[in-house]
């Protein structure tokens, strides 16, 4: 851990209630002691502190990606193949493809293999500015196998120079060779959930041909009564009245959302429940977008996140949903940012981080650009020249 003095840089504080306020400061200095951030403003000196000349450039809070499956093994390139000559998403699970082709996989691999994995994903992710990532489990679909993925996914966060928050997705599909599968995952691998990661944040996929939302419901009632938080996938491709329950239940977020009704929409706007939009979804699946014009116009908390995994998002780059979610979600490059910074961080509970302010964890990120509009407006390139872990330059 270094302390730094970052000279000289735009600097994107976040610190707005606004979802497009990036509080920047045309010309700032940076101060990082311990890996805080201890001072902000212009003509800071310090002497006996390592310096960055950050040239002008945009420095800005690192990525926070809040919707991930990061954890796989096995590669889908055949079934994209499939998708790309007709057969739709539904049809592929349908027939024991998607998430159930990676549960196999991930089945016959061992945690260690499961771990490496997803640290050479999270290495790739910090290349482009992103230092928070959630990662859910729900490619293992048994007791076993469940508690395999969270147990990598938390021994591959111990290991990274980031921070990694597990939820655990036990719905993220029903295993069509085991009978009763919701009560079982319910009745067994829930309670095994609870006794080996407290708290944790539980998941699940509520989609036709996946969860009903009774299933997904009953589900979320034993979990709350377990003490987890709860976040939903929903309204990917039908809307099946998940957004009303999560309201009324207390529900983190509610994730997708491109089917979403333009009544269940503005509920969720108006309500304190997250919504987050995966636009690298709809970009490499179906071209369906969630409104975010609409959502935010209505007063929404919104999260947009990479949704990276080896199906529906192949995506590890944050600069590349902001992309999207400018030309898709109807977004600003403002609210992207904001999106992509200080909303995920507090929808994952994470206020130290998001923002550059006194105090704050210095995880922190230099564009190769002085605009931050050109971060939404180009795209192909990593823009990230340079990133600061809790204080410590890794790239």
């Amino acid at each position: 851990m270094s302390d730094t003095l970052i000279t000289n840089a735009r600097v994107l504080t976040l610190r707005g209630d606004s979802l497009g306020d990036t509080g920047v400061l045309d010309s700032a200095d940076v101060l990082v002691r311990g890996g805080k951030i201890v001072s902000v403003g212009d003509g800071l000196q310090d002497q006996g502190v390592q310096q960055f000349d950050a040239s002008g450039r945009v420095l800005m809070p690192a990525f926070v990606d809040c919707h991930t499956h990061a954890c796989w093994a096995g590669c889908r390139l055949a079934e994209w193949e499939q998708k790309l000559k007709g057969v739709s998403y539904l049809e592929l699970l349908a027939a024991g493809g998607g998430i159930m082709s990676t549960v196999r996989s991930v089945r016959d691999a061992s945690r260690d293999e499961l771990r490496d994995g997803l640290l050479g994903r999270l290495s790739k992710m910090q290349r482009t500015g992103t230092l928070t990532a959630e990662v859910k489990s729900g490619y293992g679909l048994s007791t076993k196998d469940e508690i395999k993925m969270l147990e990598a996914i938390s021994e591959a966060g111990r290991s990274w120079a980031g921070t990694v928050v597990p939820t655990a997705c036990i719905g993220h599909a029903k295993d069509p060779d085991v009978d009763d599968f919701v009560t079982r995952t319910i009745e067994e691998t829930l309670p095994e959930v609870t006794r080996c990661f407290p708290g944790i944040t539980i998941d699940a996929y509520c989609e036709e041909g996946s969860w009903s939302l009774d299933e997904t419901l009953r589900l979320f009632e034993a979990a709350q009564e377990a003490g987890h938080p709860i976040r939903v996938h929903a309204d990917q491709f039908n809307d099946l009245g998940m957004i009303p329950e999560a309201i009324k239940r207390g529900f983190l977020s509610v994730d997708h959302l491109e089917a979403t009704s333009p009544e269940h929409l503005k509920q969720l706007a108006q309500s304190d429940c997250f919504g987050v939009m995966l636009p690298v979804c709809g970009m490499h699946l179906d071209n369906r977008f969630g409104d975010g014009r609409s959502f935010v116009d209505a007063g929404g908390k919104l999260a947009i996140a990479s949704n990276y995994n080896p199906g529906s998002a192949p995506c590890h780059s944050m600069p590349t949903v902001i992309a999207a979610a400018v030309r898709h979600l109807g977004l600003l490059p403002a609210e992207a940012i904001a999106a992509s910074t200080r909303s995920p961080a507090r929808l994952l509970g994470l206020t130290d981080r998001g923002t550059i302010e006194t105090g704050q964890r210095a995880d922190l990120i230099l564009l190769d650009m002085t605009d931050e509009r050109e971060l939404a407006f180009e795209f192909g390139a990593n823009p990230v020249s340079a990133v600061w872990a809790a204080g410590r330059k890794i790239v």
